[in-house]
């Protein structure tokens, strides 16, 4: 057990019930607990299998590969049509959690086996992804700019198109390209400072 996942459940304001179970069940595993990105995340030989979240109105056990889960029972949920490994199984009680709780074993006990055979989740490429018009135009007229988010990392300019494309009006699309513009220009991601 890490301290610092007992001081998170200690401050926990929501869900520290559940998260608690979550944990139990997770140890049960013989996989590594873990404190990282604010959140107790569990390991199998240092390789991400599972994290314990919490929002308003769920908690969460994250699959890092929860893509490649045989998912039999239907219960997992990919966040966001953006999210490409990462699939959640979502708690709104602890009665959930002990009524699952040898299905939720049985799904981590999946994602290890993942990590043993060395299983990888087969990513889109950002070329796959469809250039929002409005920056697409903008890089053609800006040479300077064009080659500035070429050199980003691949995962860096998919977080610009998929922000740019959120966007519902070409105005608003257009706003946030210039936003981002001395960023892009910097050479730094959507969320770096």
């Amino acid at each position: 057990m890490n301290p610092k996942v007992d001081l998170f459940l200690e401050k926990a304001e929501t869900w520290k019930e559940e998260m608690t179970q979550l944990r139990k069940i997770a140890l049960k595993c013989d996989l590594t607990e873990d404190y990282k990105w604010l959140h107790p995340c569990y390991t199998y030989k240092g390789k991400n299998v599972v994290l314990i979240h919490a929002f308003k109105e769920y908690c969460a056990l994250l699959f890092h590969k929860g893509a490649l889960l045989k998912d039999e029972k239907k219960i997992l949920i990919q966040q966001t049509e953006n999210v490409q490994a990462a699939r959640q199984l979502r708690f709104s009680n602890s009665d959930q959690i002990e009524e699952q709780q040898d299905i939720i074993k049985a799904y981590i006990e999946e994602a290890i086996q993942l990590e043993k055979d060395g299983a990888k989740v087969i990513l889109k490429q950002t070329s796959d992804y469809k250039m929002p018009i409005e920056l697409q135009n903008k890089l053609d007229e800006d040479t300077q700019l064009k080659k500035a988010f070429e050199a980003l990392t691949p995962g860096r300019q998919r977080a610009y198109i998929f922000n740019i494309t959120q966007a519902k009006q070409s105005k608003t699309r257009e706003a946030r390209i210039q936003k981002y513009i001395p960023k892009i220009l910097e050479g730094k991601g959507i969320d770096d400072i």
